[in-house]
């Protein structure tokens, strides 16, 4: 009985049946169970748990039908000891390695470390804190679930999952790639065929294909400073040069440094970190600079649906006349980021190496995903959650505009076209990073802005404020705290 006794939750999160099974399960697999001796009477096991005997009748009953328990008539329930047989025991070997033997040396054997290169944190307890201007992160009130659910059963169907459930080797789904290319891509002026998109798990995904397949050693890819972490970390781990090419008011610059490029890396429609849009005047010089010198474009439009201040800027491969363009797209800011669905749109030629590349690496997103995400966009729901992300996304921006000029009218904020965050110029002496520290500390969490730099020695009095999971109502308070905090530091 004592196996099987554990701390039942009435919170409703998860259905006591659920509860009860999972332990089961996990006592059964375990080996914790006897197969020679009956399991506790439902009407024990229900009194000792504090639940009705009805829930552990259910899930006796579910668990023989399943093959995990056997029934004997006025006995009871038994471990099936078939369902353990085929399960390997440690072996010898195993439990050797746990009486200090040393094993191998894999600091000494690995020929590449992701850890060498500077990392972005992220706090994993963010829904915790009082006032998360955190990045990157969706607020959960915002998520269309009844819509999704709705979707998600639709994918579930008998001849849906005869669909998705077989192995697509390196296709995507046929009725997401053409929502993509006649509803998603057109809000951002992109005409594209179906060979021209490829969806993958994310936008991080998109740009290491792209990363891999035209940068490596005696390459040099040109990247926005201050600029995306990851996309500086990808081409450097890719074995390319890294060039940092400066950011001003209008996104990055187009001069000498970029003619020096085979590939440069941008966000023009909210730069990545700034949110400045680059200008129209610069985007034409910027393709004619790319295409007189022979330079690759990869063109990240992470937000580009949360502009909501002036008319919407098409995107950069809108105006890609000579395919030069790799144009990336994700719907992590607008359905959720755990969802790791994205898209990749370029010349065939482009794509169907990306494609064989994507073979190697998984073969393909999640089928079901795709299938749940595409009807999605058909039922209209998509395009009803950006309205709406839109609103509420404009009135958090609003209010953090006036928090910040009311309580830090000496730091400079850089001019935000939309996007769900503001770039922010504390005092000179400033230091963010210690900043941050105390600022949680105090129920506030901020992101430090100088690992965005590419330089020896970068400017330390920079930070970011998200306010895509932070409810309105909370943010006046939040800046008020930190400008105290701010002021205290100075």
């Amino acid at each position: 009985m004592r196996e099987l006794i554990f701390p039942v939750r009435h919170d409703g999160e998860v259905s006591l049946q659920a509860q009860l099974r999972r332990h089961l399960v996990d006592a059964i697999l375990d080996g914790r169970l006897a197969t020679d001796s009956p399991l506790p009477s439902c009407r024990h096991l229900a009194k000792a748990l504090n639940v009705s005997r009805n829930t552990v009748v259910l899930v006796y009953q579910a668990l023989s039908d399943e093959g995990f328990l056997t029934s004997r008539e006025r006995v009871g329930y038994f471990v099936n000891a078939d369902m353990l047989a085929s399960r390997a025991g440690a072996g010898a070997h195993a439990e050797a390695a746990g009486e200090g033997h040393a094993g191998l040396n894999w600091r000494r054997r690995l020929k590449v470390r992701p850890s060498a290169y500077a990392q972005l944190s992220k706090s994993k307890t963010w829904r915790q804190i009082p006032y998360p201007f955190i990045y990157g992160q969706a607020d959960p009130k915002l998520f269309p679930v009844a819509a999704w659910r709705m979707c998600s059963r639709q994918a579930l169907g008998v001849q849906a999952i005869e669909r998705w459930s077989e192995d697509s080797f390196d296709e995507d789904d046929p009725v997401l790639v053409e929502e993509v290319r006649t509803r998603v891509l057109p809000r951002r002026g992109v005409r594209a065929q179906p060979d021209e998109i490829l969806i993958t798990m994310g936008a991080q995904n998109a740009l290491y294909l792209a990363a891999r397949l035209l940068s490596g050693s005696g390459t040099t890819v040109g990247v926005e400073d201050p600029g995306y972490v990851d996309a500086r970390n990808i081409f450097a781990f890719s074995g390319a040069r890294v060039r940092a090419i400066p950011v001003d008011d209008g996104g990055l610059t187009v001069g000498r440094a970029l003619q020096r490029c085979d590939c440069v890396y941008l966000t023009p429609s909210h730069q990545s970190p700034t949110t400045v849009t680059m200008p129209m005047e610069r985007r034409v010089a910027l393709l004619e600079a790319a295409s007189r010198h022979g330079v690759s474009v990869i063109e990240d439009d992470y937000e580009a649906e949360a502009n909501f201040v002036s008319s919407p800027t098409s995107a950069l491969k809108s105006m890609d006349t000579d395919q030069a363009v790799i144009y990336i797209g994700s719907f992590s800011k607008s359905l959720a980021p755990g969802l790791r669905v994205g898209y990749l749109v370029a010349s065939p030629a482009f794509v169907a190496e990306a494609r064989l590349l994507r073979r190697l690496i998984f073969r393909h997103p999640p089928s079901n995903n795709q299938r749940t995400v595409a009807l999605f966009i058909a039922g209209g729901y998509y395009d009803a959650l950006i309205n709406r992300l839109q609103r509420v996304y404009r009135g958090r921006w609003e209010v953090m505009g006036e928090a910040l000029h009311r309580y830090m009218p000496d730091s400079a904020t850089t001019p935000s076209f939309g996007g769900t965050s503001f770039w922010v110029r504390g005092p000179e002496g400033l230091d963010a990073d210690f900043l941050a520290q105390t600022a949680l500390a105090a129920g506030i969490l901020i992101e430090p802005g100088s690992i965005f730099f590419d330089r020896p020695d970068p400017p330390r009095n920079f930070f970011r404020l998200g306010f895509s999971s932070i409810p309105a109502e909370k943010i006046d308070r939040g800046i008020e705290l930190l400008s105290d905090l701010i002021k205290n530091a100075r």
